[in-house]
């Protein structure tokens, strides 16, 4: 006899319940395998030259596994890059204006340090030129952030009196991350460590955006 999957049997179990579908039956290791083959196929071959394939055999997955959680290279990169701003950035509140911004450079360069960001993230801002959605990802991810951090950093210099009303915090930004993202980036130049054990470099450019701004 044939029993009806939707009446319970003679032991009083329920009904029979379906196996999950679609998005409900995608491993999170699997999700997480994909995310890190992106970090690294990006830093191996850059945007233009990653492909789904690629990404897929340094995952170990087929590109079936791929497709079926993003339709596209460029949607897993935005993916990525919008994981990123949720990670969110600490803001710094050492109670003086050149300690909040020697800490604002120490947690950038620690950024920039990463060997897989240190690539990905030029060869991102170039194709953000030609590509206005990563462009705006990038602008969530990597800008936003960071200005809302320079943003608190200069209203509590503004409270304490260290910095006058309507300090420009773009120009904070500027004089922080700008000298450093062309040392460690463009340039590579690492920092050098003084015999005390702290980056000489980095005290030195916090002295001289302090400098910049009270002047």
């Amino acid at each position: 006899m044939t029993t009806d999957p939707k009446t319970p049997d003679a032991a009083g179990a329920g009904p029979a319940k379906r196996a999950p579908a679609g998005a409900a039956v995608l491993r999170e290791d699997v999700t997480e395998a994909i995310r890190a083959a992106v970090f690294a196929e990006l830093a191996a071959v850059g945007y233009a030259r990653m492909s789904i394939e690629g990404i897929a055999r340094r995952a170990g997955v087929g590109k079936t596994a791929v497709y079926r959680r993003w339709s596209s290279k460029l949607h897993l990169v935005l993916d990525l890059v919008s994981a990123v701003a949720a990670q969110g950035l600490p803001a710094p509140a050492t109670g003086s204006l050149y300690g909040d911004v020697r800490a604002l450079i120490e947690v950038l360069a620690h950024a920039l340090r990463h060997p897989v960001a240190s690539q990905v993230i030029p060869d991102l801002l170039v194709e953000a030129v030609r590509n206005p959605e990563i462009a705006e990802a990038i602008r969530a991810a990597l800008l936003d952030p960071r200005r809302g951090v320079a943003a608190g950093l200069v209203r509590d210099a503004v409270a304490r009196g260290d910095l006058p009303e309507g300090t420009d915090v773009d120009r904070v930004l500027e004089l922080v991350a700008g000298p450093l993202y062309w040392r460690m980036v463009v340039v590579r130049t690492e920092t050098t460590e003084g015999p005390e054990g702290y980056d000489t470099h980095m005290d030195d450019l916090a002295k001289a955006a302090v400098a910049a701004l009270t002047a």
